[in-house]
């Protein structure tokens, strides 16, 4: 049976510990770390991600706000509120939550965000840095999978790694950080997306394979080397009469296919999710200036 990379768990501890020390060096005088999330309109899935980011930062003790703005606010209403909050020095992280209506631009909204509160590290300049192995902060849910990757000790150095979805949030700065020199990094990376050809034979050439496309149970059986490890980085809404909401939730992996054939999986839910959560409040204290490791 492959072993289950537990995101819920690992991410627990990885926020205890971002506790004891937030709880030092509070007492040491430093400023409070603060997090504003902004949301535009009431899409519910962005309601459910930025509840999870506020009780992830009231456990922890860093400072929340949820801003809220109506669906059709303005390009330069939402630009004059991220301003503000730019200007505010109480703030020490700023997120826009995706996605945003569809006539706002979200790449300019990013672009309005201070690169020092970016905490989900995609301002142009922060790309940059995390590009040339110099990141001010990284990227939450590619940094998440890099810790549990770690924490689990599988090596990513000289490994060939395939990565289905080649998203600005997921796909791209995870390979960026995958090909780059130290901690999970060193590998062979190929990056897959909806014009590459004969999908399923380069994705069984990986050792670590990694799909975050959001097509439900895409990766089947057959798609995966015997003994390779998977990190399911993909949520979809499936219809479900049994359960209360009406859906439930699954991977981009069929799981209990795909289970028995490799040696470790992160599961979906309870695999990547959480560790994007425990990343973004380490960025968030970063950007107050609090040390997050030794």
């Amino acid at each position: 049976m492959a072993q289950i990379l537990d995101g819920k768990t690992l991410s627990a501890q990885i926020r205890s510990d971002l506790k004891d020390r937030l709880n030092k060096q509070l007492e040491r005088g430093l400023a409070l770390p603060f997090l504003t999330v902004m949301q535009v309109g009431d899409d519910l899935p962005s309601t459910v991600y930025v509840r999870a980011k506020q009780r992830a930062c009231e456990e922890i003790g860093i400072g929340f706000r949820h801003y809220k703005l109506p669906a059709e606010t303005s390009m330069e209403q939402l630009g004059e509120a991220v301003r503000d909050v730019n200007n505010d020095s109480t703030v020490h992280g700023l997120l826009v939550q995706s996605p945003l209506p569809p006539h706002l631009d979200e790449i300019e909204v990013q672009r309005l965000v201070s690169p020092l509160k970016d905490v989900d590290c995609f301002h142009p300049e922060n790309v940059g840095l995390l590009y040339i192995g110099r990141p001010r902060f990284q990227p939450c849910t590619a940094a998440g999978i890099i810790e549990m990757l770690l924490a689990y000790n599988i090596e990513t150095s000289g490994k060939n790694v395939v990565i289905i979805g080649r998203s600005v949030i997921v796909g791209r700065p995870l390979a960026i950080i995958m090909m780059l020199k130290g901690r999970g990094g060193n590998a062979t990376v190929t990056v897959c997306h909806s014009r590459t050809k004969n999908l399923s034979d380069i994705a069984k050439q990986a050792d670590i394979l990694i799909p975050a496309v959001g097509i439900a149970e895409l990766v089947k059986a057959d798609w995966v080397k015997e003994g390779a490890v998977v990190i399911d980085v993909g949520i979809n809404r499936i219809p479900d009469s049994s359960k209360k909401s009406g859906y439930r939730l699954v991977g981009d992996v069929a799981f209990k296919e795909v289970e028995p054939k490799v040696s470790a999986i992160a599961p979906v839910p309870g695999g990547v999710g959480p560790m994007t959560v425990a990343i973004l409040v380490a960025n968030v204290m970063r950007a107050a200036g609090l040390k997050v490791q030794d």
